[in-house]
């Protein structure tokens, strides 16, 4: 499996309609790829609060459906990113992973909403849900952002539904660079998956996205990383590897405690 991940740099002034624009011309790059993913609220940023109920849309609406033709056009499963989603309870923080036809497989409404120094929890709904969907490469779990720093969801979705690979969307901002590295080194490692994860580069109203974007092994190795700026993260992962690691270590047959 080819695994690119976008790590978007967000930039004011844009709109949305650049900004989906912009972010399709990115995918361009990945052509070949089997596996995409971009980061959280790329078209809005995620301190635009003011933006975010202007920039709603339904689950099928213009973000969701640009990158699904995109998906199918390249041929690849896609993890949308995040947009801000409008439904009958409100408004959530909302991602989506097309397959190769650009069909949906499954989708997820952020169940952390983040609190310190910030207005999500104030505008958003949180998520109820779980989502583990099933794919060609195995069972993929999918978060986002604030959802690193709660172990017991990755627990649940590895031990209760099966993944094996991780898909963090996410906008995580400086100077938090060093929690950001951790968890996601932390979360691959003790549930043995493969994590890939897409933040934003990037200053968006004031605040600086800290990037490094990352593809981290069931080991806890990064194999492939980057640095604040703007760039597209690549590695391939050989097939089944999550299995075979789990039966040369498996620390998850050898827990006492139930998540």
């Amino acid at each position: 499996m080819r695994i690119s991940s976008i790590q978007l740099e967000i930039k004011d002034g844009r709109t949305k309609q650049d900004m989906i624009r912009y972010a399709l011309s990115m995918m361009d790059r990945c052509k070949g790829d089997d596996l995409i993913v971009l980061p959280e609220l790329w078209n809005v940023g995620f301190f635009n609060y003011d933006k975010y109920k202007e920039y709603s849309e339904p689950i099928d609406g213009e973000t969701a459906a640009a990158i699904s033709k995109k998906a199918k056009e390249l041929r690849a499963w896609v993890y949308s990113g995040s947009f801000v989603e409008k439904r009958s309870d409100g408004y959530h923080n909302t991602s989506v992973l097309f397959d190769r036809n650009g069909e949906k497989v499954g989708e997820y409404r952020k169940m952390h909403l983040f609190t310190y120094q910030c207005l999500e929890a104030e505008i958003l709904t949180p998520g109820k849900d779980i989502t583990v969907a099933d794919t060609e490469f195995g069972r993929v779990g999918l978060a986002t952002c604030y959802d690193l720093r709660f172990p017991e969801l990755f627990r649940k979705m590895t031990v209760s539904l099966g993944a094996e690979y991780f898909l963090i969307t996410s906008g995580w901002p400086y100077p938090r660079l060093e929690a950001w590295n951790t968890l996601n080194q932390a979360r691959a490692l003790e549930n043995t998956c493969y994590l890939i994860s897409s933040n934003a580069a990037g200053v968006n109203n004031g605040i600086r996205f800290c990037g490094h974007s990352q593809i981290v092994d069931p080991w806890g190795y990064v194999i492939a990383s980057t640095g604040y700026e703007e760039a597209i993260v690549r590695a391939q992962v050989g097939d089944k590897e999550v299995e075979r690691i789990r039966r040369e270590f498996p620390v998850l047959k050898d827990r006492r405690l139930s998540v």
